[in-house]
């Protein structure tokens, strides 16, 4: 969904770099055609699953003849509810090669969230994994002309399909909407962001070089972060593209698990959120292990500690390659591979650049700002907010009215940031007053709400605070109404009632009076200095 001036640019570029494809899966169609036997995708801790290119090809083209005689025509939204399993990625594939849009959702959300952007995305079928049954049901009931369908294996729910049916008459173009993503705001309910599969085309092509991920034919890459997060289905287009390997680990995220997986399929590459790369490095240094077919991680999310950084590559000879992006950027944005000069520095100042987030690929640029909207240097020291541009940049959010865009094409990503002078970003603080906590967002805002519907609550602060496992994790702040004398546990039973068990706070702190600004909004500065250390005392 993009206005018509900018896809009058869009087409003309598309011409001049002579776009042959429609979408991501006329590029798998091709890569069939030169690894047919060979090993696509395996699931080690699910039943084994393993599928070749040719075997992967063709139960999409069965489960896209299956979602068509279902009923789906063109355009319509499915909303796909699974960890990462080979009935998730099939099923993904399937929906986009006849023409229907995908919308992926975290298992883990609260049954409010997941029945929000059911409803907010139009949604008209809902696939999701049998054990999650009893939750999906339940939201089901309060769901109207909405068809949910369980799902244990692709092979079962398409054995009646009939081979009759053609799915060629779902042919997409470039422009047509592939993927919605929701992302966590700050201010109550999730907003999708809309890619269209030219910025999945685009994005894919440009995230698999040197400078990026630097895919090759014979990688065996892990895919460990969730796929139903941006940065994740980005490389489950960007890995078939090159002809490669693509392992899940299923619902097993333990380091145990994660070092018998990269055994037992040779695994050289790997993407994930801190936390679970600290797992892996705490079960190899305890038990004297080594994985030598990983040559590389990549490691986003969140900040990657300089501790991890040198761990794996001293005790392990792994390189940890930082980055960082966001749904809105498709959603890679910044990687921060070295550059030959960083070779003749000595190992602090190494260690300085490798530390911050990184530097954007070929296609993609990044600025920094005033409040005025003037362009700061990118010295290293200056400070302002980050502004994006690029191709698989969004446009709008879904049913938004105004581009999210400015008049120029910059996408303010409201995290503040210094750039120096060899193009390294590295965000010093966020604009949005939200929570991130092992790879996933906390809005403070949606905390807050809900915390002061406590009868006995006056007014609540929820903040970020640090954590030795997650980096960052939420405190609640709160006053009591006059006379009364609430609980702790009182207060995160009602958080519980609408959030996802993860997005609890760790614990409630109350005090006399909450801090205010001028204007009687809360001033959280104090509070995140007083309590910033709070988790980390325990």
């Amino acid at each position: 969904m993009i206005n018509k001036s900018l896809l009058k640019e869009h087409q003309k570029m598309d011409s001049s770099l002579n776009l042959e494809y429609n979408n991501v899966c006329d590029l798998l169609s091709a890569k069939v055609k030169e690894n047919n036997e060979k090993v696509f995708l395996i699931c080690p801790g699910k039943d084994n699953d393993q599928f070749t290119y040719s075997e992967f090809k063709a139960i999409v083209d069965q489960t896209s003849k299956f979602l068509i005689q279902s009923g789906l025509k063109k355009n319509d939204k499915i909303s796909l509810i699974f960890h990462n399993s080979p009935e998730f990625l099939i099923l993904y594939f399937a929906g986009l090669s006849c023409g229907l849009t995908i919308v992926p959702i975290n298992p883990d959300l609260s049954s409010r969230e997941i029945k929000y952007i059911i409803e907010d995305s139009d949604s008209k079928h809902v696939f999701y994994n049998y054990t999650l049954e009893s939750k999906i049901d339940s939201i089901g009931n309060n769901l109207t002309d909405v068809i949910l369908i369980k799902t244990r294996t692709i092979k079962e729910l398409i054995s009646s399909t009939s081979n009759k049916i053609n799915f060629e008459q779902n042919k997409t173009s470039l422009y047509d909407t592939a993927v919605i993503i929701y992302t966590s705001g700050t201010t109550g309910n999730p907003k999708g962001v809309l890619y269209s599969h030219r910025s999945n085309l685009i994005h894919s092509m440009g995230t698999a070089g040197g400078d990026m991920f630097d895919l090759r034919a014979n990688d065996s890459f892990l895919l460990i972060v969730p796929m139903f997060h941006a940065n994740s289905w980005g490389l489950s287009f960007s890995v078939p593209m090159l002809g490669g390997k693509m392992v899940l680990p299923g619902p097993y995220m333990d380091g145990k698990s994660i070092c018998e997986i990269i055994q037992a399929e040779s695994c050289n590459k790997t993407c994930a959120v801190p936390t679970v790369m600290t797992s892996l490095i705490d079960y190899l240094d305890a038990n004297d292990l080594q994985i030598p077919s990983l040559i590389e991680t990549y490691v986003g999310g969140s900040a990657v500690p300089r501790s991890m950084i040198e761990g794996f590559e001293d005790r392990y000879d792994v390189d940890v390659i930082h980055g960082w992006g966001m749904t809105e950027l498709n959603p890679v944005g910044v990687f921060s591979r070295p550059l030959p000069f960083m070779g003749e520095l000595n190992f602090e100042q190494r260690m300085e650049i490798r530390c911050k987030q990184g530097r954007p690929p070929f296609g993609l640029e990044i600025k920094i700002v005033d409040d005025e909207g003037n362009s700061l240097p990118h010295d290293g020291v200056a400070f302002g907010k980050l502004m994006v541009r690029g191709p698989w940049v969004v446009e709008r959010y879904y049913k938004a009215k105004e581009s999210a865009l400015d008049s120029e094409g910059w996408f303010d990503t409201g995290d503040v940031s210094t750039i120096d002078k060899h193009g390294f970003m590295q965000i010093t603080d966020r604009a949005k007053d939200i929570i991130k906590s092992g790879g996933e967002w906390i809005s403070s805002v949606d905390i807050e709400n809900t915390a002061v519907g406590h009868p006995e609550v006056q007014i609540a602060a929820c903040l970020g605070v640090k954590h030795v496992k997650w980096e960052e994790r939420p405190l609640l702040i709160a006053v009591k109404k006059e006379g009364c004398d609430p609980s702790k546990a009182s207060i995160l039973d009602i958080i519980s009632s609408e959030h996802a068990k993860w997005q609890l706070p760790d614990d409630v702190v109350f005090i006399d009076e909450m801090p205010l600004t001028a204007t009687g909004k809360i001033d959280k500065k104090p509070l995140r200095i007083k309590y910033e250390n709070y988790l980390m005392e325990e």
